[in-house]
C-alpha cells in the first residue's frame, strides 16, 4: 500500500509540474516501474531524473525551455514497456527521446526508434551492439554498456589475483537473471575467458529469484574461484543470504551494478557486509547538485521520492546523471539549431551524438565525482566504457577503485562484428561517420 501511495504521490507531483501547454516545453516521456519486484530500481533512477527535471525548470530551464513529462507503469514487463512507447510518443506535442530502463523493453523498441525517428537512451544497459553509431542510428547505450562492463569486471579480478595471466585455469561462475538482461554480456564473457584461459560457468537463476538453493548448491560442487552476480531487484538480496546458508564467501562475489544498491545489501544484513558490486555512478548528497535538489527540490515541495532517506541513494543519483545526460544533449541541441527553441526528436539525436561532458563542464554542473567523463560522436553511442567497483562495509558503499576499463578494443571488435550482422539481417546501410559533422 506504502508502494502504491508513492507512485500516486510521484504521478501527481510530475503532473503538477508538467501542467503547462506541451508546446511551450520539451516532452520526454518516462517508462517507469513503480511496483513489482523490481520497484526499488525504477522509483529511485526515474524519481532522481524527474528531480533533476524539476531542478532545470526552477532555475529557468533549458535557456529558457522547460521540461514536461508523462509517467506511464511498465511494471518492468517488455510488453507493456512497448504498449506504453506507443501510448506516448506523439502526446504532449511528440516525444523528444525515451528511456525504457530495461534490456527487454529497449530489445522491442530499437526497430520502432528508428522508424519514428525518436532517440532512445538505454544508460548503462541495453544491447551493447547499439554502441556503434554507424549502424544505430537511434539508440545511444550512455555511459557503459554491459559488454564493457563485464570486460572492467574481468580487469578487476585481474588485479586482484596480480594480473592477467593469473586468472588462467580459474573458474568463474556467471549466475544470471534469466532474461534478455542476463544473457546479454555472456558472449563478451565468453571471449574474455577465451583469451585470458579462465572457465565461465553460466548458471541461470529464474525471474524473480525469490528462491536459490538449487542455485547455490551448483555454486558450492563447482566450487568457482570467483562468481559474478547479475541480478536485479529482489533476486540480489535472495543470492547473498543463500550464498552465506552455503557458505560461499561474499568476498568472492562481484555484483552488476544492477546488484549493487541499498535496496539490494541492507535487506541481507550481515550476509552483504564486505561484498563488491560495480556501478557507473556515485551516491552521496554532498555534491553542489544533489544539494541544489535538497534546496531548491524537496525545499520547495517539489521532490519526487516520497521516502527522503533516498535521496542520494544508489539508484537515485543513477536518475540524477541521467538526468544531467539528457538535459546537456538538448542544451547541445539548441547551441547548433536555435537557443531557447523546442528541439525535435532528429536534433536532439544530433546533441545526444555530440555530448562531451568533460570533467570541467561536470564541475560546472555540481557533479564533479558522480560519474566520469562521457564523449560520444556519430561512431561511437555510449561515450565512455568506464567502471568503478564499491565495497558494501555494513552501513554504505565505498570506492574500492577508481574509475577503470576492461579489454575495450576486444569489446569494440565485438560491437562492430554484431552490429555489422545487425545491419544486414535488417538491411540497413551503416552510415559513413567519416562525412559526418
Amino acid at each position: 500500500m506504502k508502494l502504491i501511495q508513492s507512485l500516486l504521490l510521484g504521478v501527481a507531483a510530475a503532473c503538477a509540474i508538467a501542467a503547462a501547454p506541451a508546446m511551450s516545453q520539451q516532452f520526454i516521456p518516462i517508462l517507469s516501474y513503480r511496483i513489482g519486484p523490481y520497484a526499488a530500481g525504477g522509483s529511485g533512477y526515474f524519481g532522481g531524473a524527474i528531480d533533476y527535471f524539476n531542478l532545470v525548470n526552477a532555475t529557468g530551464g533549458i535557456n529558457g525551455v522547460k521540461l514536461t513529462w508523462e509517467e506511464c507503469e511498465t511494471e518492468y514487463n517488455a510488453a507493456r514497456g512497448v504498449e506504453c512507447y506507443e501510448r506516448l510518443k506523439k502526446k504532449n506535442g511528440g516525444a523528444s527521446t525515451v528511456e525504457p530502463l530495461s534490456t527487454g523493453i529497449a530489445y522491442g523498441l530499437i526497430d520502432r526508434v528508428a522508424q519514428d525517428k525518436i532517440p532512445m537512451t538505454t544508460f548503462g544497459y541495453g544491447l551493447g551492439a547499439s554502441a556503434d553509431g554507424n549502424v544505430f542510428r537511434w539508440v545511444f547505450p550512455l555511459g557503459t554498456t554491459y559488454w564493457d562492463q563485464v570486460a572492467a569486471m574481468v580487469a578487476y579480478l585481474e588485479q586482484k589475483e596480480g594480473g592477467a595471466a593469473k586468472l588462467k585455469g580459474k573458474k568463474i561462475a556467471y549466475l544470471y537473471h534469466d532474461s534478455a538482461y542476463g544473457k546479454e554480456p555472456i558472449g563478451t564473457l565468453d571471449a574474455l575467458a577465451a583469451k585470458d584461459g579462465f572457465e565461465a560457468l553460466k548458471i541461470p537463476i529464474t525471474p524473480p529469484g525469490t528462491t536459490q538453493e538449487s542455485v547455490w548448491l551448483q555454486v558450492r560442487q563447482q566450487k568457482p574461484d570467483y562468481v559474478i552476480l547479475w541480478g536485479f531487484g529482489v533476486m540480489n538480496p535472495v543470492a547473498l543470504k543463500t550464498a552465506a546458508k552455503v557458505g560461499y564467501p561474499r568476498e568472492k562475489i562481484i555484483g552488476v551494478w544492477w546488484a549493487g544498491s541499498e535496496e539490494d545489501v541492507i535487506p541481507a544484513g550481515s550476509a552483504a557486509k564486505g561484498y563488491v558490486s560495480a556501478a557507473f555512478s556515485a551516491p552521496g548528497t554532498s555534491f553542489p547538485v544533489m544539494q541544489d535538489i535538497k534546496t531548491k527540490v524537496y525545499g520547495a515541495g517539489n521532490g519526487n521520492l516520497e521516502d527522503k532517506s533516498r535521496i542520494g541513494s544508489i539508484y537515485h543519483t543513477r536518475g540524477v546523471v541521467y538526468g544531467i545526460l539528457i538535459t546537456e544533449a538538448i542544451r547541445n541541441a539548441q547551441a547548433k539549431y536555435g537557443k531557447g527553441k523546442l528541439m525535435t526528436p532528429e536534433q536532439v539525436r544530433w546533441g545526444l551524438e555530440h555530448i562531451n561532458l568533460t570533467d570541467a563542464r561536470i564541475k560546472e554542473l555540481g557533479a564533479t565525482g558522480m560519474f566520469p567523463p562521457v564523449k560520444t560522436s556519430c561512431a561511437d553511442h555510449e561515450g565512455s566504457g568506464m567502471v568503478k567497483f564499491q565495497v558494501w562495509d555494513g552501513s554504505a558503499f565505498k570506492p574500492v577503485t577508481g574509475f577503470i576499463a576492461g579489454d575495450r578494443a576486444l569489446v569494440r571488435k565485438l560491437v562492430e562484428e554484431a552490429a555489422t550482422k545487425y545491419a544486414a539481417e535488417k538491411k540497413i546501410t551503416p552510415v559513413d561517420c567519416s562525412k559526418e559533422m
